[in-house]
C-alpha cells in the first residue's frame, strides 16, 4: 500500500520513485532471462537503427547496426518477467494510482526490457509516452523496474515534475511529437529538470503523461531495465489502433486495497 503522501507526491509530480521495491534475488534472475535473450538474439527486438535518434547507427548495416535498443514482449519471453507484472504489492500500487479495482498490462506498448548499450546508444528527445498511443483517456502509469544502475552518465532518465498536468499547444511539437524548447516557460523546465538515480531493485511510477528523456550510455557497461505500462478499468485501447492490436492482460488486484 502506498501511503497517502506517496499518492500526493505521485499526483503533484507525475511520478513516485519507490527504492529496494524488487527483491535482489529477483533482479538477478531477471538479468539472467535477459542476457539469454540479449546473447541469444531471441526476437522480437527494436535495434537503435530502426529509430534513428542522435547518436544511433545510420542503419542496420552501418558499424553497431545490430544494437540491440529493446527486447520487445516481455510478457512472453519468460516466467521470471511475466510473474514480475502480476506481482500483488505492485498491482497493489497501480491500482491506488489508476483508482481502479481492475488493473490491466498493455501488451502493445512498452512490455519491453529497455537496453542502453555502450558504443552505439542514442538520445532520447523530451516526450510523453502516451503521443502514439491511443486509449479513452491518458490514465496509463508506466512501472520502470531498474535492473542495472541508472545514472546520467549510462543514459538514466531525467523528467520534469508536474509535465503530466501542463496543456500545451499542437505547436510545441515537432512532427515525431517530442517537446520544442523554444518557449521560456519550457526551456526553464528542461533547465531545471530532476535526473533519476536508480539503483537495482528500485520503481520508478511513472504517468505516461510525464515529459521525460534520457542521454547515451558514456560507460563501458549495458543498462537494463524492466518496463510495463499498466491502465484501469475506465481506460480503453481504441479499436483497431495499435494499442489495441495484441490482447491485454488483466493482472491480479487485491481486494484489500479499496478496504
Amino acid at each position: 500500500m502506498l501511503s497517502s503522501e506517496q499518492h500526493r507526491d505521485f499526483v503533484r509530480d507525475g511520478y513516485l520513485l519507490i527504492r529496494d521495491f524488487a527483491a535482489q534475488e529477483r533482479i538477478v534472475r531477471m538479468l539472467d532471462a535477459a542476457g539469454v535473450h540479449l546473447r541469444e538474439n531471441i526476437r522480437p527486438v527494436e535495434r537503435e537503427a530502426d529509430l534513428g535518434y542522435p547518436g544511433a547507427p545510420e542503419s542496420r548495416d552501418a558499424p553497431g547496426g545490430m544494437t540491440v535498443r529493446r527486447l520487445l514482449q516481455a510478457y512472453d519471453r519468460d516466467p521470471v518477467l511475466s510473474s514480475w507484472a502480476k506481482d500483488p504489492v505492485l498491482v497493489g500500487c497501480l491500482a491506488q494510482l489508476l483508482h481502479s479495482e481492475r488493473v490491466y498490462l498493455t501488451r502493445a506498448h512498452h512490455n519491453c526490457v529497455m537496453t542502453k548499450m555502450p558504443g552505439y546508444s542514442s538520445d532520447t528527445g523530451w516526450h510523453q509516452d502516451i503521443r502514439y498511443w491511443r486509449f479513452s483517456n491518458a490514465n496509463l502509469v508506466n512501472a520502470w523496474l531498474a535492473l542495472t544502475p541508472e545514472l546520467p552518465e549510462n543514459g538514466g532518465l531525467r523528467v520534469m515534475p508536474g509535465s503530466h498536468r501542463w496543456q500545451l499547444e499542437p505547436d510545441d511539437f515537432d512532427s515525431e511529437r517530442f517537446l520544442k524548447l523554444r518557449r521560456e516557460p519550457l526551456i526553464a523546465a528542461a533547465e531545471n529538470a530532476v535526473p533519476l538515480h536508480l539503483m537495482p531493485g528500485d520503481l520508478l511510477l511513472f504517468s505516461a503523461g510525464l515529459f521525460h528523456c534520457a542521454g547515451r550510455n558514456q560507460t563501458d557497461s549495458t543498462k537494463l531495465s524492466l518496463v510495463y505500462s499498466f491502465h484501469g478499468e475506465n481506460t480503453v485501447a481504441v479499436a483497431g489502433t495499435r494499442s489495441a492490436s495484441i490482447p491485454e492482460i488483466e493482472v491480479t488486484c487485491l481486494p484489500e486495497t479499496f478496504r
